[in-house]
């Protein structure tokens, strides 16, 4: 199958705090917080979750198509992209604005306090799946489609797309849903063949659209929750809860962008066809390459070495 990921294309910045962020937040005054922090490491990277989940399928041997917006510093980027193996035709580049950006402070918690700058990843709502299938050498039901967070009325318009052409896709609406409507966000519920998400964001995902985990599951399609040092689960309607467990990370480093990892491991497990375990699996041991380095597309692998971890972490 042919992969389409959606999502943004971002400059990372990602700062690293020694201490506690909870130590610095006094809840009785948090209507006038003002605080700082030391930082004692500052990485500067390309990310943005388009771009994390494209560079992880480009080392796992698929060669994913990047539906995604740069900005007037953005050439670097995409020439990044090509050189480990993503298609990047689809990339809109705005000479006008910057490229998105994304600040974020780590504490020694794993705790984040974050920024987002949009920038050019606005236009995003100017893409179109539809053409993007249209353009295509395999017929629609080929094609699966990885719908990570970008702009909410892009994601809005790329699941009635998806609906619309019978594209099999992936809904991972994370950090935008605060900002999709219950509407959209049902709509891609009950679409996708896999919703995902940490334990958090599911839980958001239900409260905004008042659902049970059983309804969600009552409309279809399959639940991952991905739950930090504990692992993953997924779920089914009418079927038992499957526990998946981590792959051990030689050093924990930084863990922006292991949710993207977990993401383009599971996605290339299943357009391989492989079972919901082995592509759980998949997922962990990619989040596991994620987490040891700083920033979210610095760790690497062969297909050869993935598979040997994989295999010493889950036989």
């Amino acid at each position: 199958m042919k992969i389409i990921v959606a999502g943004s294309l971002a400059f990372d910045q990602i700062m690293l705090y020694p201490g506690a962020i909870a130590d610095h937040i006094r809840p009785d005054m948090h209507h006038i917080i003002s605080t700082s922090f030391v930082i004692d490491h500052l990485e500067k990277n390309q990310g943005g979750t388009a771009g994390n989940i494209c560079y992880n399928l480009g080392l796992l041997g698929e060669k994913p198509i990047c539906l995604a917006s740069v900005g007037k510093d953005g050439a670097d980027y995409v020439h990044f992209l090509e050189k480990n193996n993503v298609e990047t035709k689809f990339i809109q580049k705005n000479e006008k604005v910057y490229t998105a950006s994304f600040v974020v402070i780590t504490d020694q918690d794993d705790c984040q306090i974050s920024g987002f700058y949009e920038g050019a990843m606005k236009n995003d709502v100017n893409l179109s799946l539809e053409k993007c299938v249209e353009n295509m050498t395999v017929a629609p039901q080929d094609i699966f489609f990885v719908l990570a967070p970008t702009n909410a009325e892009a994601m809005a318009k790329y699941v009635h797309e998806a609906l619309a052409n019978k594209v099999h896709f992936l809904f991972s609406p994370a950090q935008q849903i605060p900002n999709l409507s219950r509407e959209d966000l049902l709509s891609g519920i009950t679409g996708a063949d896999i919703v995902i998400g940490n334990d958090y964001e599911i839980s958001l995902l239900l409260e905004k659209t008042g659902l049970s985990e059983e309804e969600l599951l009552e409309r279809g399609g399959v639940l991952v929750k991905t739950t930090g040092e504990r692992g993953s689960t997924i779920h089914q309607k009418g079927r038992e809860e499957l526990v998946i467990g981590v792959a051990k990370p030689k050093q924990c480093q930084d863990p922006t962008g292991i949710g993207d990892a977990y993401i383009a491991g599971f996605v290339s497990g299943h357009v391989e066809g492989k079972t919901l375990i082995e592509s759980a699996q998949m997922g962990a041991t990619c989040a596991a390459y994620a987490i040891e380095q700083y920033g979210t597309t610095n760790h690497s692998f062969s297909k050869p070495i993935f598979e040997n971890r994989m295999k010493e972490n889950f036989g």
